[in-house]
């Protein structure tokens, strides 16, 4: 059995920026530090995190008047920017550069009066975090019949924007369908999907062209690394879900000698390895990496945030598979 991995995967770098976010807070103010929601969507980096000492609560509520408040890197909406300041939080935002694009961008055609349409997942806290900053009327869209049946007030003025982890071919139906309903139709086309998102589902398209079998590492409620699972089935191979190294199943390896690896925008790299050693101790000892497109893109830490001291990370690894 060959094993080739993907090129680039793992973390993006809105992810490493809200990870970093983090552990600057712990190194500078201490545990407890409060993050609302999940910081990203992993179960292994929250819960490397949570033995450090963050504590992540999904409502304010439970975050005591004045504390250290981090804001994951999906987003939050304009009800709970304006709770964390009745409550007098000391707010970090880690929320990904892109995302706030995304709310700048829906914003400004509310209040040029356009009705809104978002396309992205019901659910999705990004999605929750996007809708809610938006004053005027604003739809969800999350699929191409959606946007068949989707009703608007105003047909004459109605712009769109995206959620950053779709799938690009399915946006790109959605959105033309919506272009043909309103033939003024507004918005960014695919510039909302991220550059990792992308990058990431044009690598499992190549993998898939190569392998018969392809396993996506990520968390369950990863919409990034769900979309790149679809986007191996879609080129006709076999297209598993792997959340860690122990959920790997034998029966998926049967009849197969090419097996692709890849890993969502949240997952670390640490998995990845973890996945890779119990292939070779399943008796391959075949491994490459397939050509890919370079990320040299770094965000600046939030305001308010300074150098992180990186002889304290953790060993999670913060490398971008491919970054270089």
């Amino acid at each position: 059995m060959l094993v080739r991995t993907a090129r680039p995967r793992g973390f993006c770098a809105g992810v490493v920026r809200a990870i970093d976010t983090v552990r600057w807070a712990l190194q500078q103010h201490g545990a407890p530090v409060y993050v609302y929601h999940d910081i990203v969507h992993n179960q292994r980096v929250v819960a490397d995190l949570v033995a450090e000492g963050v504590v992540f609560v999904s409502s304010l509520t439970q975050i005591p008047h004045g504390s250290i408040t981090i804001f994951s890197a999906h987003g939050v909406s304009q009800q709970v920017i304006e709770a964390a300041r009745d409550r007098n939080l000391r707010v970090l935002d880690a929320t990904c550069p892109l995302v706030h694009k995304v709310h700048e961008q829906a914003r400004q055609y509310s209040a040029l009066g356009y009705e809104v349409i978002l396309i992205g997942h019901p659910g999705h806290d990004e999605v929750i975090g996007t809708l809610g900053q938006v004053d005027g009327p604003i739809h969800l869209v999350s699929s191409e019949e959606e946007a068949r049946t989707v009703q608007i007030d105003r047909p004459q003025r109605v712009a769109y924007v995206t959620q950053t982890t779709l799938s690009v071919d399915d946006t790109a139906q959605t959105i033309a369908t919506l272009e043909r309903r309103f033939p003024t139709l507004q918005g960014p086309q695919l510039d909302d999907i991220c550059y990792a998102t992308q990058n990431r589902q044009q690598a499992v398209g190549a993998l898939a062209q190569w392998a018969t079998l392809v396993l996506v590492v990520g968390a369950r409620q990863s919409s990034n690394a769900n979309r790149l699972v679809e986007v191996a089935a879609q080129h006709g191979v076999s297209a598993h879900l792997v959340e860690d190294a122990g959920s790997l199943q034998g029966d998926w390896f049967d009849g197969h000698h090419r097996v692709g690896v890849s890993a969502a925008a949240s997952t670390p790299e640490v998995l990845v390895d973890e996945v890779l050693a119990v292939l070779a101790e399943r008796g391959c000892h075949q491994f490459e990496e397939m050509d890919g497109v370079p990320e040299p893109i770094h965000f600046s830490l939030p305001d308010g945030v300074g150098p992180l001291d990186s002889t304290k990370r953790s060993l999670i690894s913060l490398e971008v598979a491919g970054s270089t």
